[in-house]
């Protein structure tokens, strides 16, 4: 078959049929052939005619069934991939195609499975109502931070930031994503006096408090450092899942650990940023959520990371979007975030997101305790309706926060 056989925009995808948008720029040939190659490379054809080829093997071939300027719809049968192996999945639709000559530039811009693919995964364990049900929070945006410095904290010193956090008005907090077990800060170590230091401001505020402790290493250390948070009380674990790999998180998933997985998405900009090429965050978040995980970075908008306010409400629709039956993911907005954006932060999000401050917290001039207060009041003041400026002048880590931030 030739690639331009691959294209049939006649083509009605069946149910059945697992669905990929692309947006591919040629390199030399036509746009349609270019369209045919991604779905022949990715399916059952390759670049020559071949003398092994048998009559049945032209029914598994994948379809270009729609074609709009340079992006192109290609549906892929049901019986070309392995039920519950996603790394069998990505490998077809986003392995080799990428590095294609004929391509000038190639990016993966959506992916949907049938639902009789999607049986074979776990999806989210606790998802936004199991989560909400965990840390007794109904309604408002959950208030979380990120400890600072990222590296180089003893353990005594991290406990210790962690507590001054939840004292202050956190919900969460979580590890920063390059932490595991270094010799200044070991992982059992720190997962022990931080759940004590959780204990204790539990005690002090009667508010529930979880602390996401990074798990993410090689998988079997992985599985005995979730075992570990289970064996302490933990409630929650956070794994890197690009730098840990689909298949770490999905074997994860499926030990069924009562635990509530916070994925943290460190690299994907190698994959996302460039907006002609790679693969964009949308099918990355909808891969995560189809594995299970149970919340997830998006982007911010405001902020220090570069996301689109489209690309971010993009990844937030297929957290919390129907599919197939799975529960939402809650959403996390993460990077260079201060009490000063919460407005901005709940609007595009609504109330169902954590709202992860590090240095917008831990900056604050008059320390950890009053940066957690000041982000907490940020958020009521968005939620009684005042702006910032006017509830700053009765609550004064507020006042000095904004003072602090000004963009």
């Amino acid at each position: 078959m030739k690639y331009v056989d691959f294209v049939d925009l006649s083509y009605k995808p069946k149910e059945t049929d697992l669905l990929c948008t692309f947006y591919v720029e040629p390199e030399g040939i036509s746009l349609k052939e270019a369209a045919g190659g991604v779905a022949a490379e990715s399916s059952v054809g390759t670049w020559t005619e071949l003398t092994t080829e048998k009559p049945y093997v032209k029914k598994l071939a994948a379809h270009v069934y729609g074609i709009d300027g340079n992006t192109i719809k290609i549906a892929y049968p049901i019986e070309l991939f392995e039920d519950g192996n996603m790394p069998n999945i990505l490998s077809s639709v986003a392995g080799n195609v990428f590095g294609l000559k004929a391509l000038k530039n190639l990016r993966l811009l959506d992916l949907e499975l049938p639902k009789a693919l999607l049986g074979g995964f776990k999806g989210p364990q606790f998802g936004i109502v199991g989560i909400r049900k965990l840390i007794k929070v109904p309604k408002r945006p959950l208030v979380g931070t990120i400890i600072k410095p990222k590296l180089g904290l003893k353990t005594k010193d991290h406990a210790k930031v962690a507590y001054d956090a939840w004292l202050g008005g956190c919900d969460v907090v979580k590890d920063d994503e390059n932490l595991s077990s270094q010799k200044f800060n070991p992982f059992d170590d720190r997962l022990t006096q931080t759940l004590e230091g959780r204990d204790k401001a539990q005690d002090e505020t009667g508010e529930r408090k979880v602390y996401m402790v990074n798990i993410t290493a090689e998988t079997t250390t992985l599985l005995k450092r979730a075992q570990a948070v289970v064996d302490q009380g933990g409630e929650y674990v956070m794994v890197d899942i690009l730098t840990c790999g689909w298949s770490a998180l999905q074997t994860l998933r499926d030990q069924n650990f009562k635990l509530v997985i916070h994925a943290h998405r460190a690299g994907h900009a190698a994959f996302t940023k460039n907006p002609l090429h790679g693969i964009s965050m949308k099918p990355i978040a909808a891969v995560a959520r189809i594995i299970g995980v149970d919340q997830l970075h998006v982007g911010t908008v405001v902020g220090k990371m570069s996301e689109t306010k489209a690309e971010v409400l993009e990844n937030i629709a297929v957290c919390k979007g129907e599919m197939g039956g799975l529960k939402p993911v809650l959403p996390v907005a993460s990077g260079g975030l201060h009490p000063r954006l919460v407005p901005a932060l709940i609007e595009t999000f609504g109330a169902d997101v954590v709202l992860q401050a590090g240095g917008g917290i831990h900056g604050h001039p008059d320390g950890t305790v009053s940066g957690a207060k000041a982000m907490r009041q940020a958020v009521d003041a968005v939620l009684v309706g005042k702006s910032l400026v006017e509830y700053a002048k009765s609550h004064r880590e507020l006042a000095l926060s904004i003072k602090q931030w000004r963009t």
